[in-house]
């Protein structure tokens, strides 16, 4: 692993032409686009079965996403209130879900339930597809909360994967004027969820500019470079990557706060999407933890294993 430490003044770190767009939602076509990319990384790749398998998810959730009904949503006024206040418009630890989710949850049940699969996963998928809604939203309830230790290795990327598409359904529907600037830079301005990466733009007025991406909605929004998404201090900010890499990917850490986002730089590559390509870069994860660095979490992937080969992570039940 090699690391930099760069430290630039406030002017220096970003003068873009004309007004930075803070918010970027999510395309109709997100979960497809996620599915071809994991698709890429998962040939010859050290985790080749496991990101083989989200790509199944994906292209799932792509399917359930397409079928999504119209859902009700928040009122013009509710939504002013939230933007003048600075708060989560659909706020994932406080919002009432729509039972729908439980609808999009089951389309992506059903259709990984028809792919060639280990039987540890499988009965994770009967299992979940025999459970009660009650059970199910209780299953939601620990992983929007973070509890994602207290949460079955195997069930764990298939729920999420439901909520992931409910939420995606909700943002997109209300269009990025429903929402305006949180309060809390380093959490979504549309539901609060941590940032699972930051993306450095490439290319038109946004060329070099840095969005935080979230972990939930996959929503986008600027936060200025060299600033910690966690504590926002611009001091005692470090960057590692791996040694032999083109430097796609490298690991934000701060030493204010102790944690790490990794950042990945289209302009190196311009494929790259921030769920697939944080989870192919596990090895990164493994270094910073060994440095005691933290990060917020990627919901598809389970905390309770130590290394990106064990089985709890590779694949549910592989």
């Amino acid at each position: 692993m090699t690391g930099e430490t760069r430290i630039l003044q406030p002017g220096e770190i970003e003068a873009p032409a004309g007004e930075i767009p803070y918010l970027k939602l999510p395309g109709r076509d997100l979960f497809a686009r996620r599915a071809g990319r994991f698709g890429q990384l998962s040939g010859g790749h050290p985790l080749e079965e496991y990101l083989a398998f989200l790509a199944l998810i994906a292209d799932a959730q792509q399917a359930a996403l397409d079928r999504f009904a119209p859902l009700p949503l928040p009122a013009p006024g509710d939504q002013a209130l939230c933007r003048d206040h600075g708060m989560p418009l659909l706020a994932a630890r406080t919002w009432s879900r729509d039972p729908a989710w439980l609808e999009g949850l089951t389309t992506i049940l059903r259709q990984m339930g028809e792919a060639s699969l280990p039987e540890a996963a499988r009965e994770a998928i009967a299992g979940l597809l025999r459970a009660s809604a009650a059970g199910l939203e209780q299953r939601a309830d620990r992983i929007l909360a973070g509890d994602l230790a207290g949460t079955s290795p195997r069930e764990l990327p298939l729920v999420a994967a439901g909520l992931q598409v409910y939420w995606v359904q909700m943002a997109s529907s209300l269009g990025e004027q429903a929402f305006g600037r949180a309060q809390e830079t380093g959490v979504c301005p549309v539901c609060g969820s941590f940032p699972v990466a930051g993306v450095v733009r490439s290319g038109g007025n946004a060329h070099g500019l840095r969005y935080l991406c979230c972990s939930l909605c996959s929503s986008q929004w600027h936060l200025v470079r060299v600033t910690c998404s966690s504590c926002t201090s611009n001091g005692g900010i470090s960057y590692y990557n791996l040694e032999g890499s083109n430097g796609a990917v490298k690991a934000e850490s701060c030493d204010d706060c102790g944690s790490y986002l990794k950042l990945l730089y289209l302009e190196k590559d311009s494929r790259m999407e921030p769920v697939a390509d944080d989870l192919a870069t596990l090895a990164l994860d493994l270094l910073m933890d060994g440095m005691g660095k933290m990060r917020p979490p990627n919901l598809l992937f389970h905390p309770g294993g130590t290394s990106p080969a064990a089985d709890t992570n590779r694949a549910p039940g592989a």
